[in-house]
């Protein structure tokens, strides 16, 4: 299983050579009144950013199953509750619930890193999700932990992608 995981990865990998967001082509003058409506320009970017959040998951998924891990769940969101975990997998025999962040960096805005984003109160999100995956997926007791993975977009070149194993623990105060 790992060749074909590198193979898939290195596959990937070359089709986000030049990033992971589609960038779209300068608007012509007839065009850009058609965008100047606020919502259709919002509705625009909103959907880039999920796609964006797409491309970046399968990319993420690729790189840690060629890191090893083994994936029992993608995109798990509990019955009637909120939250998501963007995928849940072993790493030997820790269960791992991993959240990914992708940014894309423009030209010349401010770097910010992705990992950052993954505020206290999405971590009480992620461990309340986490509690009900193993509830109602009956996982007999095993060691889990929390990962985090990062992937820094930058327009026109690969993405970059950092793996924090155990980037947070399931004991935050007040959840």
């Amino acid at each position: 299983m790992p060749i074909f995981s590198r193979v898939i990865f290195g596959a990937v990998r070359w089709a986000s050579r030049k990033g992971l967001r589609e960038e779209r082509e300068r608007v012509g003058d007839e065009d850009q009144e058609a965008l100047e409506d606020a919502d259709a320009l919002e509705e625009e970017m909103r959907m880039a950013a999920r796609w964006e959040g797409i491309r970046g998951e399968t990319y993420a998924y690729w790189y840690l199953r060629c890191a090893g891990y083994v994936f029992i769940a993608r995109n798990f969101s509990p019955r009637a509750a909120k939250g998501e975990i963007d995928l849940i997998g072993y790493d030997g025999e820790t269960l791992a619930f991993v959240e990914v962040r992708t940014r894309t960096a423009h030209e010349g805005d401010l770097p910010g890193l992705p990992e950052l984003s993954v505020t206290t109160d999405k971590q009480r999100l992620v461990i309340r999700t986490a509690l009900r995956f193993l509830g109602e997926r009956h996982v007999k007791e095993c060691p889990c932990r929390f990962d985090v993975v990062a992937i820094d977009n930058h327009v026109g070149m690969a993405p970059e992608v950092r793996l924090h194993k155990d980037a947070f623990s399931a004991h935050i105060d007040h959840w």
